[in-house]
């Protein structure tokens, strides 16, 4: 699944479950089909209008990598 970022931005303060995790990079992803989900960025940081690919999913959270 492929898409193109809407939106992005860098959590630094994250909920403490993810607080080990930070910083990290989420976006809202438009999709080909023209639906948008949010998602985390893996690898390299995006900027709005890079493509995307879906890699994986875990707990119910889409993870995207720039294409």
């Amino acid at each position: 699944m492929t898409g193109t970022v809407y939106t992005e931005t860098v959590v630094h303060a994250a909920p403490r479950k993810f607080v080990s995790d930070a910083p990290y990079q989420i976006a809202i992803v438009t999709l080909a089909d023209g639906r948008r989900t949010t998602g985390r960025i893996l690898g390299e940081r995006v900027a709005i209008e890079d493509p995307v690919e879906l890699v994986e999913e875990r707990d119910g959270v889409p993870y995207f990598r720039k294409i």
